[in-house]
């Protein structure tokens, strides 16, 4: 809503003082006075006019301050985060990420300390900051059987130690940061040791990291995507952000990764588990949200596990498409599904999504996984980017 200038308001109070004094010192009859306001307000209204017009000039002519409707949003900020594994040669092209989490170090075996699995590779990786100085490289701890969290995190004395180590890492080779990838706590359900005082030691634990590599560093971690096992309330005011991962929630013929819910859900959507985590006391500012670039087969006739590079290449399957959970699956000729998967499609409308509930990026698992073109990377990078 535009405000006029102060010329109106000055001309209208002249306007009034002159008339007042008519009043004072004229015998005019009442339509008598009311004829003289009138031939005032003739006289002035030209000067009221320009008044108007000068301000609204003025305001046309000043350079616009805020975002216009078409302008395109910057999104400079938002993050595109890749696993990148021990077990791999492929170097990432860092055009395509901001951030890579390097996987995997784990606690050793005395819990006071960290292991490296291919420290050579991570050493590879730190170089790529020399192509891309704002590149983002962190340690990732954990992943699924990687055990013995539960005995370093409950007692204080190797909680420290482990925290330590962890600062030790980041400087000796020059890392932005640590990404705890804890599965999970208080749950065995991975093979590993757990405590019903894990979620509460998971707090503790990630406090003494902070400490120890300082604010300056990054300091993230991985979630399950039903938002079980820890306490976001307190963690949001510790780390700079959350990895959800979501995916591995379904078998054919349910999806593992959609969207939204369908008929082909059978646990948690992307929207849910994002409902959950804020609910649970993290803002949508420090959700990073996962997607797959490998699917699951029926175990029949493919593999539990198969990566995008291969799915593309498979035949005599039909590729279709779930509008409600917006996610592509595979057929076979007699109309069972034998694979839930990720798409371009797909991930762009993930993107497009997590945009608009103002999330703060998007990760994947893993890079490598993706075809020669990079179709899903740039798929990501396209959709956060844009």
């Amino acid at each position: 809503m535009k405000r006029p200038g102060n010329g109106p308001f000055i001309s209208f109070f002249f306007i009034y003082v002159l008339n007042i004094n008519f009043m004072k010192h004229s015998h005019l009859n009442p339509s008598g006075r009311i004829r003289n306001t009138i031939m005032l307000c003739v006289l002035f209204f030209p000067f009221i006019l320009s008044s108007c017009n000068t301000k609204e000039e003025s305001k046309n002519s000043q350079p616009a301050t805020g975002q216009q409707p078409d302008e395109t949003p910057d999104n400079s900020d938002k993050i595109v985060l890749a696993y990148v594994t021990a077990w791999d040669s492929i170097v990432p092209e860092p055009d395509f990420v901001t951030h890579i989490n390097y996987s995997f170090g784990h606690v050793n075996e005395t819990c006071d300390g960290i292991r490296i699995d291919n420290p050579d590779r991570l050493k590879s990786l730190v170089e790529l900051k020399q192509r891309k100085p704002s590149l983002k490289i962190l340690l990732s701890i954990g992943g699924w059987t990687s055990g013995r969290f539960s005995e370093m995190a409950m007692k204080e004395s190797t909680r420290k130690s482990f925290a330590s180590d962890c600062k030790r890492i980041v400087d000796a080779f020059g890392l932005d940061g640590i990404d705890m990838d804890w599965e999970y706590p208080t749950s065995s359900e991975a093979g590993i040791s757990s405590s019903p005082e894990d979620t509460g030691n998971f707090n503790r634990l990630m406090q003494e990291i902070r400490n120890a590599i300082g604010n300056n560093r990054l300091l993230t971690f991985a979630s399950a995507a039903t938002g079980q096992y820890y306490d976001f309330k307190t963690l949001t005011g510790i780390v700079d952000f959350v990895n959800i991962m979501m995916y591995d929630v379904g078998i054919p013929p349910y999806h593992h990764s959609a969207l939204h819910r369908s008929e082909r859900v059978n646990t948690i959507s992307a929207d849910e588990s994002i409902d959950k985590h804020i609910a649970a006391g993290m803002p949508a500012g420090k959700l990073v949200l996962g997607m797959p670039f490998y699917g699951h087969g029926d175990t029949k006739t493919l593999p539990y596990f198969i990566d995008y590079k291969d799915i593309i290449k498979l035949q005599g399957f039909t590729e279709k498409w779930d509008g409600v959970a917006q996610a592509p699956y595979l057929e076979n000729p007699q109309g069972e599904t034998v694979c839930v998967y990720e798409n371009a499609r797909s991930i762009a409308l993930k993107c497009e999504y997590l945009l608009k509930r103002q999330l703060l990026g998007a990760m994947y698992w893993e890079y490598t996984a993706d075809d020669d073109a990079g179709t899903l990377r740039k798929a990501v990078w396209e959709g956060v980017m844009k």
